[in-house]
């Protein structure tokens, strides 16, 4: 059973990094990542093309895609006041473009997104917003299974050791 569980959790693992890599490939860009957010920073789950494992929140584009029921594009950072003087966009990695979509829980939790920057102005078509949106559902659904398997486990783990305690009493 731990092998299938870990070829399990594997899989996933690698459904993830997948989708980053599909994410930049269908929508032609440099960078993508999957990140998950909470309240003081964001860190990278997958990320193709970027360097740091996490960023603070309050510099995260990302911070602001969770609170989005939908896509979040900015087509040229360097001409929205949000982002204008970010060092994200004025330094390393010199983002002008980002799109991303929350990851969505089937509870309603945003917990981190799905997104796609470059270092050029510019839109995505429609079907790559769709590509987007269809692999942050994905990846979304790929880490509520986890977490289910986690909490199963953990559940499994407190019965055997309420069954050794149970055990020992009755052989004391």
């Amino acid at each position: 059973v731990s092998c299938a569980r870990a070829r399990s959790t594997a899989a996933r693992s690698a459904l993830v990094r997948r989708s980053a890599r599909i994410a930049s490939a269908i929508c032609g860009m440099p960078m993508a990542s999957i990140s998950l957010i909470d309240r003081d920073r964001q860190w990278f789950k997958a990320r193709v093309g970027l360097a740091p494992r996490e960023t603070p929140r309050d510099l995260a584009f990302c911070g602001h895609a969770i609170l989005e029921s939908g896509l979040f594009e900015v087509p040229d950072a360097e001409l929205d006041p949000r982002f204008a003087d970010n060092p994200l966009v004025t330094d390393a990695p010199h983002i002008r473009f980002y799109a991303g979509a929350p990851l969505c829980l089937s509870d309603g939790m945003r917990i981190g997104t799905i997104c796609v920057i470059d270092r050029q102005p510019r839109q995505l078509n429609a079907m790559q917003r769709e590509v987007l949106h269809c692999l942050a559902e994905a990846v979304a659904r790929a880490l509520e299974v986890r977490r289910a398997a986690l909490a199963t486990r953990v559940a499994a783990q407190e019965l055997v050791r309420a069954a050794l305690v149970e055990q020992h009493s009755a052989d004391a």
